[in-house]
């Protein structure tokens, strides 16, 4: 432009009014994105699985209310007439005196339709953990979730025989939930817990936290699910995720489809978030997974 110089304050006002329109985008896309959620399938095939098997995967709903009584989640489960739903945890937030009614209550619609296989997160595992922090919660959401017949597997498995599929519910320690640090898994531990896993039956495990998918594979697992990450709360092109639970930057598993020998692991992106509630370029996820024989 005739007559225009560049100088020094023409330079900061650009780059002020670059940086304030970059925020005002995040701040939009934020408030899009911790509100809606978009659908994803998966199709695995194995010759153990016997009959086709449609499951929904849910994970860390942290009592988050899609329009109200969650009718929009609702429905776009009904659309998907799935056989039966995974629930990978997280579906409620422990904070003192915090409300789960949201979670709970999609949980007793959820089962007077479909069989509910619910695992739990670390969030519920802190409510048993500390009742003296939490009075109450633990015992008020595990009866509620009971009384709409839905028994969580808390290192327990139950058997699909119409399918041969073995859902299993992990419910590993606390101390591998830490901030900051990987605490290591001793390749005895998922047998402690969990058993043997039977290898004629397909093993479905139900794992909230997909930092020791090697471990659940070494186990015998076929197909783990996971959430936790929360799709790394931001997501940048090429980068991925920003931010895992646990404070780790550019988190390894930060949500989609992982293979590890013959084991595959599907981690969710979840469908909102805590602390910071907000998902940037990073909309819920709503999972199907398609369980198929191999022909």
């Amino acid at each position: 432009m005739e007559g225009f110089r560049w100088t020094g304050r023409n330079m900061t006002e650009v780059f002020v009014a670059a940086v304030a329109a970059v925020i005002c985008i995040c701040l939009v896309v934020a408030l899009w994105d911790s509100n809606r959620f978009v659908k994803v399938v998966y199709e695995i095939k194995s010759d153990k699985i016997t009959k086709p098997c449609r499951l929904v995967l849910l994970a860390d709903l942290h009592n988050k209310s899609f329009g109200e009584g969650n009718k929009k989640l609702l429905a776009a489960i009904d659309g998907i007439a799935p056989d039966g739903i995974l629930a990978a945890g997280d579906m409620l937030t422990a904070l003192g005196g915090a409300d789960f009614s949201h979670a709970l209550s999609l949980m007793e619609k959820l089962a007077a339709r479909y069989r509910i296989y619910y695992g739990m997160g670390n969030h519920e595992y802190r409510l048993g953990l500390y009742p003296e922090d939490f009075p109450g919660m633990y015992e008020g959401y595990m009866s509620g979730l009971k009384r709409a017949g839905i028994d969580p597997l808390i290192n327990e498995t139950v058997y699909l025989p119409e399918c041969n599929i073995a859902v299993c519910g992990a419910q590993i320690d606390r101390a591998y939930f830490k901030h900051f640090r990987r605490k290591p898994m001793e390749p005895s531990y998922l047998p402690r817990l969990l058993g043997t896993p039977d290898r004629e039956a397909f093993q479905l495990l139900i794992a909230h936290n997909p930092v020791y998918f090697d471990a659940y594979a070494e186990w015998g697992a076929d197909l783990v699910v996971s959430g936790h990450v929360h799709g790394g709360i931001m997501r940048l092109p090429v980068l991925g995720g920003v931010l895992s639970p646990n404070l780790t930057l550019f988190p390894k598993y930060d949500g989609g489809m992982f293979t590890k020998d013959n084991s595959k692991m599907i981690l969710s992106r979840g469908l909102s978030s805590h602390t910071p509630p907000v998902r940037v370029f990073n909309p819920g996820e709503l999972i199907v997974i398609e369980l198929k024989p191999e022909k």
